[in-house]
């Protein structure tokens, strides 16, 4: 079952896509995350269609998954309440981002609700949609956009199991979008406690979440149970420690998908012995 686990962590662009599948092969990871371009930016990039080539082939040619990570900047909360040029910039980066995943070979494209500029929250989940729904108009691609929950204070937006799967529902074409669990924040934000595990799968089952699942962040956090602090620490060295984590991965719910740790590096500058720990971890859990 082990094998099943497809563990990786986030690795640069830098020398190219390809360059970055090759990096994490090369680590041990068996899925990788990237920025399609400058993570600070929402600037457009100019496909590279070589380098995205190698990346899908070479990835096709190990069996081993990616998933791009939107830039820092996009907030598709904030919405179009007036006419604002931010808005339109957002829609049209992440359809640049969409389109560079798609051409690399990516599951999808991750996205944040991001933050609410207003007191009302229906207003944000508005605005949200609409973005959503304007920016997978016309998409025909096989990548997605996955929707990852956030690990802001409880009563912030996208934090929870329901608002992921209402907001999905609610779009124009749900089956555009599937979502990206990170465990910090599901841990952080205090929606997952270790403790109540089965009752939350149970909750998430209820709602149809896990069958859209289709990445996971694995990261440990720096914070306690309920802080709504978005602060990873490497596995085991945490507050939820290895045990809940690899007790949460190594269910059925987990099998076949992207793993990527969102930490930092060992000393080496790399995540392979984190990877490699997480492989040993995952064995001898099934042992």
């Amino acid at each position: 079952m082990s094998s099943k686990r497809l563990f990786g962590c986030h690795v640069s662009t830098r020398g190219g896509f390809g360059r970055a599948a090759r990096r994490a092969w090369d680590m041990g990871a068996k899925s990788f995350q990237y920025f399609p371009k400058n993570p600070r930016s929402l600037a457009i990039k100019e496909l590279d269609a070589a380098a995205a080539a190698d990346c899908f082939h070479f990835c096709r040619e190990k069996g081993m998954p990616s998933i791009a990570h939107s830039p820092y900047p996009v907030n598709i909360a904030l919405g179009d309440t007036r006419g604002s040029e931010l808005y339109h910039t957002t829609v049209a980066s992440l359809k640049n981002d969409l389109a560079i995943a798609e051409a690399c070979g990516s599951v999808g494209i991750v996205v944040h609700f991001g933050h609410l500029k207003s007191s009302d929250p229906l207003q944000g989940y508005k605005n949200i949609i609409q973005c959503l729904n304007e920016t997978l108009a016309g998409w025909q691609g096989k990548t997605k956009i996955l929707l990852e929950n956030q690990a802001g204070q409880p009563g912030s937006m996208g934090i929870t199991l329901e608002e992921l799967v209402y907001v999905r529902n609610l779009a124009d074409e749900p089956q555009k979008i599937a979502f990206c669990l990170d465990t910090c924040h599901a841990y952080a934000s205090g929606t997952w406690d270790p403790g109540q595990t089965d009752q939350w799968l149970e909750r998430g089952c209820e709602l149809g979440y896990w069958k859209e699942l289709a990445a996971v962040h694995l990261n440990d956090s720096k914070y306690p149970l309920g802080s709504g602090k978005d602060r990873h620490a490497r596995v085991g060295e945490g507050c939820i420690g290895t045990e809940a984590l690899i007790g949460l991965i190594s269910l059925p719910e987990f099998a076949g998908k992207p793993v990527v740790l969102e930490t930092e590096p060992g000393s080496d500058g790399t995540h392979r012995d984190e990877i490699e720990y997480l492989f040993r971890s995952m064995k001898d859990k099934m042992n």
